[in-house]
């Protein structure tokens, strides 16, 4: 028999139905010689301190650093994780070969070859390699499999990632929490959060410690058309006043009218951040939101991958955008004119020198129906850009027309366009996905009354009083993008392109990265703009290591991560960087004679984990059950409340969650819901994400478990239409 062992139930089921494996058994399909199985997330996860050495249980400064000689993994401790791999061990041990069928990307990687790793396989191993679950994608994928031993240094690349997150995290963690938190209210630092946070409040200072000063420009009016003095800002009263009293009552002449044809291209096609990016400034989505539409759009087979750091596609592409184009039957008007003429192979689109592990996001050409509101926001954003590349370049005309009085020069410019081209894919839906792109969107880009050289007549000269104004706060779409370059503000797409190696945080995981932040309560959201907290504030103010809040350093890091990828970089030199790094961080607060510390945001905060952190007095705190953050920093703690004990108390968490199905399995969180562990066994148990197109916290989920109605629905209704 040939396993195959896929990232979740549904990709597994797809795969099952293309390769002949019809009979649905106990966790798994089998048939046609093939056996599908299936992961739900990591199954295994890098052993805890404790499991290295029990004085590594308790938080005290005598036990920092924490460096393990070598790092082991084990099984997370859940029944339903145990049963699913004791059978995937199980098929494996009696195997022809494997193929591993995880997600095509790093994380998908690390958590199929920890799970061969702990069950020791022994048989050969293939990776299938697949940029979208359509059945054709699937078919070509097992048909070009390639050795396991190929993907070896992007495995190489996640293992150090995920040890790396292991290694600040827990040191970095326990000694800021030991040595400034107040007791019971531990600290949270992370290789990337805790630079994304500095970032933030690095702006907030700006913002608070910002002196408006006061400027004048000197504007004139002739033939209702306003011109701007050449001589720019002035930044005394007087100066301008003296200008103005020049030019007042003199003639305005116009000295030169320049016009240019010009050809404006449509937005490239999207990665994940950029998509992130449109959509929260379009609607507001939050990056988490997105990306599990984008993911969900994924498992429906409307999209390709989404976790996708390049904008081009590669060429073997081009013979199939006609097949694309056709089967997106909703938008046969726009899609008719492409489809009547070849498609052009342009370089913008199709280069596969930028092409990293998968293509840009487009769509894959199955019709697209089930959808919720926001899934549909996402997808039209995604399907126009991806239809607006294949029309023709908008066609614009730039009139700059200059003119003097008294001497003095004055000058105005605009734009119109003269054909539209690929606009007309956007019409007035929706904006440009670029909105630097619009030319409609500035003062002075509208259509200019023609002007010739020597016209000549009064004017209507004025001072206008302005004043500088600070920089904005970081909304998550400008966060993405300052996580991207590393903290520096890049408005030119193809330097942020290039800077793109250097960004902190991979495209899948800083959605998640943000949200932790959030609910560690380091920052607030204020409408769309992000606001650090007092705490947020004072953490930063603490770290007196650039090492670790850094986003330039903090992308360097990332840098050698993927050079580890390209097999340009060695693994053991990353260890020992990364090693020396952490005992340098650790020795940096043994040494700080500072008595500062940091308290809880505020009295009703809620935070991300279930551990209680010690003070620096305490030899035996509470064992530490963690849920790691994205970047392997330890989890901040429920502040302890003492409650009167009844028989059965009311769950407050959703770990603390039994299912009300099968009355056996806790309540985890996947991807697009809310399920049951037992899922493997059978239990269909499951809460959307989006309940009336509002999207369900985990708070609502315990709310809807205790029999509490959420947007005017009751679990019972929920398992009706579910069951």
């Amino acid at each position: 028999m040939k396993v195959c062992i896929a990232e979740k139930p549904s990709v597994a089921r797809d795969i099952a139905r293309m390769l002949g494996a019809t009979t649905n058994m106990d966790g798994y399909y089998e048939g046609n010689d093939y056996q599908v199985t299936w992961v739900f997330g990591h199954l295994c996860t890098l052993k805890e301190p404790h499991d290295y050495d029990p004085m590594w249980k308790s938080w005290m400064m005598e036990t920092l650093p924490i460096i393990p000689s070598t790092f082991g993994i084990k099984l997370k401790s859940d029944k339903g994780v145990s049963k699913q791999f004791n059978l995937i061990k199980r098929l494996i041990d009696k195997a022809e070969y494997v193929v591993n069928c995880g997600d095509a990307g790093q994380e998908g990687e690390l958590i199929q070859r920890w799970v061969l790793q702990y069950a020791k396989c022994k048989v050969p191993v293939y990776r299938l390699w697949i940029s979208s679950l359509t059945d054709e994608a699937i078919s070509q994928g097992f048909a070009n499999l390639r050795p396991s031993s190929e993907y070896d240094s992007l495995y190489a690349a996640g293992a150090l990632r995920a040890i790396g997150d292991w290694l600040l995290g827990m040191n970095a963690t326990r000694a800021y929490s030991i040595k400034y938190s107040v007791p019971g209210t531990p600290l949270s630092i992370g290789r990337v959060q805790t630079p994304t946070l500095a970032l933030v409040v690095a702006r907030h200072k700006e913002i608070v410690n910002f002196k408006p000063e006061l400027y004048w420009e000197l504007k004139t009016q002739f033939c209702n058309t306003n011109f701007s003095c050449t001589k720019g800002k002035f930044k005394k009263k007087e100066d301008a006043e003296k200008v103005l009293q020049t030019v007042t009552g003199q003639p305005f002449t116009i000295t030169k009218v320049d016009k240019k044809a010009g050809k404006e291209l449509p937005p490239k096609l999207f990665d994940l951040t950029s998509l992130q990016v449109e959509c929260n400034r379009r609607f507001g989505y939050t990056a988490e939101l997105t990306l599990k539409c984008a993911q969900s759009l994924y498992e429906k087979k409307y999209t390709t991958y989404p976790r996708v750091d390049t904008r081009f596609l590669p060429e073997d592409v081009h013979p199939k955008i006609p097949q694309i184009m056709g089967g997106i039957q909703n938008y046969s008007l726009l899609t008719a004119p492409v489809l009547q003429k070849p498609i052009p192979k342009l370089k913008r689109i199709f280069d596969n020198s930028k092409i990293t592990d998968h293509h840009a996001i487009i769509p894959t050409g199955v019709l697209a129906t089930n959808m919720t509101h926001e899934e549909f926001n996402v997808y039209d954003i995604v399907t126009r850009c991806f239809i607006a590349n294949f029309y023709p370049e908008c066609l614009i005309s730039t009139t700059t027309v200059e003119g003097e009085s008294a001497q003095v020069g004055f000058k105005t410019s605009g734009k119109e366009i003269v054909d539209p081209g690929w606009r007309l894919v956007y019409s007035d839906d929706v904006k440009p996905a670029n909105p630097s792109e619009d030319p409609n969107k500035e003062e002075g880009n509208t259509v200019i009354p023609a002007f010739t050289v020597g016209q000549s007549g009064p004017h209507n000269p004025s001072i206008v009083e302005k004043q500088t104004t600070p920089p904005k706060p970081y909304t998550e779409a400008t966060l993405l993008r300052a996580m991207e370059t590393a903290g520096k503000n890049v408005e030119d797409e193809e330097l942020r392109e290039a800077m793109k190696e250097n960004g902190i945080g991979r495209p899948s995981t800083r959605a998640g990265i943000i949200e932790t932040l959030f609910k560690r309560e380091y920052m607030i959201r204020q409408r769309k703009n992000i606001i650090p907290t007092e705490r947020g504030i004072k953490l930063i103010d603490t770290i007196n290591q650039e090492l670790i809040k850094s986003a330039e350093l903090t992308g360097q890091w990332e840098k050698k991560l993927r050079l580890v990828e390209k097999k340009e970089y060695q693994s053991a030199d990353f260890m020992a960087e990364l090693k020396k790094m952490v005992c340098e961080v650790v020795d940096a607060v043994k040494r700080d004679v500072s008595t500062v510390k940091i308290a809880e945001a505020r009295k009703d905060s809620r935070t991300n984990g279930s551990e209680s952190a010690p003070s620096t007095a305490e030899k035996k705190p509470r064992a530490p059950k963690k849920k790691k953050a994205d970047d392997g920093s330890e989890p901040t703690a429920k502040k302890t409340v003492k409650r009167k004990k009844t028989e059965n108390p009311a769950p407050t968490t959703l770990a603390e969650c039994v299912c009300p199905i099968c009355k056996r399995g806790r309540i985890l969180k996947g991807r697009t819901a809310y399920g049951c562990s037992e899922y493997a066994s059978g239990c269909n148990f499951r809460i959307p994400f989006f309940i009336n197109n509002i999207a369900i916290t985990d708070e609502d989920a315990v709310a809807l478990l205790q029999g509490n109605a959420v947007r005017g629905v009751m679990l019972n209704t929920l398992l009706g239409v579910n069951g």
